[in-house]
Formats: structure tokens, sequence, C-alpha cells
């Protein structure tokens, strides 16, 4: 996949027009921002493989990681995304609309997503930090399923002083979760990465 398709220029058009942050540079930053470009082809290379497969995402914005997913996921497969922001919500499903393969849910995932479980991959994106709660998320992945959480700092990028370097909550989640076999990707801005597991059974 080369450059950067049409349905992920529209989902960023999307968040623009009703201020949902873009970039780091942009107002309200931290407070939910949209999928960095390089976690977005990341997800495309996961979701790719996906054939026949069921996917989820947890945080849809304006749909930004959904469109990086549904440029590349086989025609087989199927999205489905919740975001609990209904301003968020029918941005998304207004850019989305054109692919019936994908569910824009408005409300919150854990009530939505778990009747819909098994999925080959989750793409989690709403600040889970809760140790259950994650452990619900993995539960709902087939066995080989992927989970990829962004927004993670490398240790090499923190400052010297930052508390993150002796406990990060995300990565935390990962260790402590016996099902996962999982690493961290740096992305190419050197700034972020992700974090990734596989449910090995």
């Amino acid at each position: 996949m080369a450059g950067t398709p049409e349905l992920v220029a529209q989902a960023v058009a999307a968040a623009r027009h009703i201020g949902f942050p873009v970039t780091a540079d942009d107002p309200g930053h931290g407070c939910g921002s949209a999928s960095l470009p390089g976690t977005g082809r990341f997800l495309a290379v996961l979701a790719g493989g996906c054939h026949g497969g069921r996917i989820a995402e947890l945080g849809t914005g304006t749909g930004i990681g959904s469109a990086w997913i549904v440029s590349a996921m086989p025609a087989d497969a199927t999205l489905v995304t919740a975001e609990i922001d209904p301003a968020r919500a029918a941005a998304a499903a207004e850019v989305l609309a054109i692919d019936p393969r994908v569910a824009v849910l408005i409300g919150d995932w854990r009530a939505l997503l778990p009747p819909l479980a098994p999925f080959d991959l989750i793409f989690a994106d709403c600040g889970v930090r809760d140790r259950r709660e994650f452990g619900s998320l993995v539960g709902m992945l087939t066995p080989g399923g992927r989970i990829v959480m962004d927004d993670v700092t490398p240790e090499l990028a923190l400052p010297a002083d930052s508390p993150l370097r002796d406990y990060d909550p995300k990565r935390a989640l990962f260790e402590a979760e016996d099902l996962l076999l999982w690493t961290e990707v740096v992305l190419p801005d050197l700034r972020n990465s992700l974090l990734v597991g596989t449910r090995i059974s």
C-alpha cells in the first residue's frame, strides 16, 4: 500500500471538521486523538491477513484507524468499531458508510463488543488501563488473534526523569497477561510505539 488511502484522507478531514485532534500539535491532543500514520500502516498490515476474519476497534474517533483497516482488509473480512462520543461516531459512520463490511456502534465497548466476539484482530484505542478489562479483551480474541494498543512512548524517547521508565501501565497490562506473546514496535518517527500481542491459547 503506497501513500495514504483516500478513505483515510476523508476520515482526517472529518476529524478536522469537528475539531478532533489529528496531530500532537492540535488543540486538545492528549484527551483523545486520531491514529498516527505509522499506527494506521501497521494496522493495515495486520488487517490484510484477516481472510474471513472479524476485526474490532475500541475508540473509533472519526474513523481514521478504521479507514486504514478497511483499506487493507480482505473482501470477506468485517470490522465493528465502537465509539462512546456521539459526534465522533456520527462523523465516522458518514465516512465509513461506503463499505457495508463496517459497522460503527455508538456506546461503551464493554456492552457492545463482547456479544460479537470472537475477533481475529482487536485495536484497543480507548485508554484501557484496568487489568480485568484488558483480560476481557484478550478473552475476545480467537487463538492466534492479535491485539494492538497505541500511544506508547519508546523508553529511549522518554525524559530521563519520566516515571514511565519505571512503570508504564500499558506495558504492565501486556506483561501480566499469560495468554499473550507480545512485543513493542517502535514507529518510524521514533517517538511513538505500539504494543502488539498474539493470543497463544
